[in-house]
């Protein structure tokens, strides 16, 4: 089925001049129900506040899911991702708290947020944190 108008009702970001960090996802309907398909989302420009020192954490996040009910609106996604730039957390926590985010507003099949954090004192570090089991 196509995309229908009522998908756009909670809609309110896209293509609207609305351009500042926010904690809002915003979803629109699965239109395949019942089909199990890999949603694979990634940034490779995201940054966060390292809690102890101020410094920025550099890195890419991948989100891949399996929809439920509700699809995330990929501009809502951008405005959540860029709400982390001025926050101080450590990225064990950042992905945990993503994929509690995600999977509240989607409720997802399955869900798997990784976090590939950038070398800094010599140490990088990857994060995977899932929920749901993938069929």
């Amino acid at each position: 089925m196509l995309t229908q108008p009522e998908d756009l009702s909670d809609i309110t970001l896209l293509g609207k001049n609305k351009n500042q960090p926010s904690k809002h996802l915003e979803t629109f309907p699965n239109r395949h129900p019942g089909r199990n398909y890999v949603v694979e989302l990634r940034t490779s420009e995201f940054t966060a506040l390292c809690p102890a020192t101020g410094q920025p954490d550099f890195g890419t996040i991948t989100i891949r899911y399996i929809p439920g009910p509700r699809i995330v609106e990929t501009k809502s996604l951008k405005l959540y991702l860029w709400s982390f730039r001025n926050e101080g957390c450590f990225q064990e926590h950042l992905v945990n708290i993503m994929l509690d985010d995600l999977g509240k507003a989607l409720e997802p099949v399955w869900l798997e947020v990784v976090g590939e954090f950038a070398v800094r004192g010599g140490i990088g570090i990857t994060v995977r944190a899932e929920q749901g089991k993938r069929p």
